[in-house]
């Protein structure tokens, strides 16, 4: 999580949205960087608004406006797929070596996700609260350029972004079958991402 509080903004991480590279690329800028633990640095709304929006509100008399990426679902839960698939993984009990990508989304549109499925949810992450805390400000992950416009714009700055904490390079196949049940069952994950403005560029 990343704050710059002249411009009254904060940036949530999503988990697998790219945002470590932004926090490298904005590091000389932010006010304050939150990069541990891991529970804090991927502080979902809910948390932002139970721990850190008070912070802001009694101490500086300010609320702060929230900005987060999303990324499309398929295409996250593959990149969890691959990531626990790194070589210091093998052994734990959620890697997913020997765990096909069909298994994996099978396993997350359970009710009861196994470990290795369990990673979440980006709809649950970024839902608004009862008290009107919610973001502001969301963008796809597949239009980058959206992302950078903004923030060039709102920093006045401009953004260089280098690759950090990338999935390993593996195939990735989903069957008509799995895909159908994981839409089904998640709806809200893609509803949500279908809402976000594709601005394009």
């Amino acid at each position: 999580m990343m704050v710059f509080f002249k411009e009254r903004l904060a940036f949530l991480s999503v988990p697998k949205t790219g945002s470590t590279a932004y926090e490298v690329a904005l590091r000389g800028r932010a006010d304050m960087i939150i990069s541990n633990p891991p529970s804090l640095k991927h502080a979902p709304v809910y948390r932002y608004n139970r721990f850190l929006r008070p912070m802001f509100a009694k101490v500086c008399d300010t609320e702060l406006e929230l900005l987060a990426v999303m990324r499309e679902p398929i295409s996250w839960l593959g990149s969890w797929w691959r990531y626990r698939q790194r070589p210091f993984m093998r052994g734990k009990l959620n890697a997913t070596h020997d765990i096909s990508f069909d298994e994996f989304v099978l396993a997350y549109a359970k009710g009861k996700r196994p470990g290795f499925a369990d990673v979440g949810s980006q709809a649950a992450f970024l839902a608004p609260q009862p008290n009107g805390t919610a973001v502001s400000h969301l963008f796809r992950y597949e239009d980058p350029y959206a992302l950078q416009t903004f923030l060039s714009d709102r920093l006045n700055v401009g953004i260089n972004l280098s690759r950090e904490n990338v999935s390993p390079e593996i195939s990735m196949t989903l069957s008509e079958a799995a895909e159908e049940k994981l839409r089904r069952k998640c709806a809200e994950e893609f509803a949500l991402y279908d809402s976000i403005l594709n601005r394009g560029g």
